[in-house]
């Protein structure tokens, strides 16, 4: 699968970047896609929800009125859950939402998820771009160079690089990640993604492991 490399300024550079057909041209497995994003939206879960129960409420033991003649149902604690104040019933425990799954079903998720953006044409390469200091408004030209303004978009780097990431952190609907960070589900919430030339051979490296 070969694509078109562009420049930082939207122009074709006459160079075509190989694409792997074993990561970006190969038939998709849904359940490794589910499977992975399932795992994903779990873990951003903290799991630190709690509530108080009865026994963990601190207030009076006595039995608050007798038990016969008030013409009301029997009552012996403060901290019944019926009472304002009382224990909840039933309430939300701190709970580990972690999932596992297999390496092997990771990948194979990453590379369905490519897969399907190389189908619908969402993959675009650009060659290795640099500023020399943080600034949003280049990062917004480099946008619009590539006509990606409106677009939900993910930028896959080589490696770090702290200017292209700080000038794009403040813009909603853009990430910057590098090549060890791409997920199923960075991948799919995209609606282009953009990868630099220094990111290929790291993808397709750490994908065919």
């Amino acid at each position: 699968m070969k694509v078109a490399v562009l420049d930082v300024k939207g122009k074709d550079t006459g160079r075509k970047a190989d694409l792997s057909d074993a990561v970006y041209k190969m038939e998709p497995n849904k359940h490794a896609i589910y499977l992975d994003v399932k795992q994903y939206m779990a873990h951003q879960r903290q799991g630190t929800h709690s509530t108080k129960e009865r026994a963990d409420i601190v207030g009076s033991t006595r039995k608050i009125k007798k038990q016969k003649g008030t013409g009301t149902a029997r009552a012996g604690s403060i901290k019944s859950p019926i009472f304002r104040g009382g224990g909840r019933v039933f309430g939300p425990r701190p709970k580990d939402y972690s999932q596992k799954l297999n390496k092997n079903v990771k990948r194979l998720a990453r590379k369905s998820a490519l897969s399907l953006k190389g189908r619908d044409k969402a993959i675009m390469v650009v060659e290795d771009f640099n500023f020399e200091s943080p600034k949003t408004k280049d990062f917004m030209q480099v946008l619009k160079s590539l006509g990606l303004e409106n677009k939900k978009s993910l930028f896959v780097l080589g490696d770090s690089n702290n200017n292209v990431y700080l000038s794009s952190r403040n813009l909603k609907g853009y990430e910057v990640v590098t090549n060890s960070e791409l997920s199923t589900y960075k991948i799919l919430n995209a609606n282009q993604i953009v990868l630099l030339e220094s990111s290929l051979e790291g993808i397709e490296t750490n994908l065919n492991k």
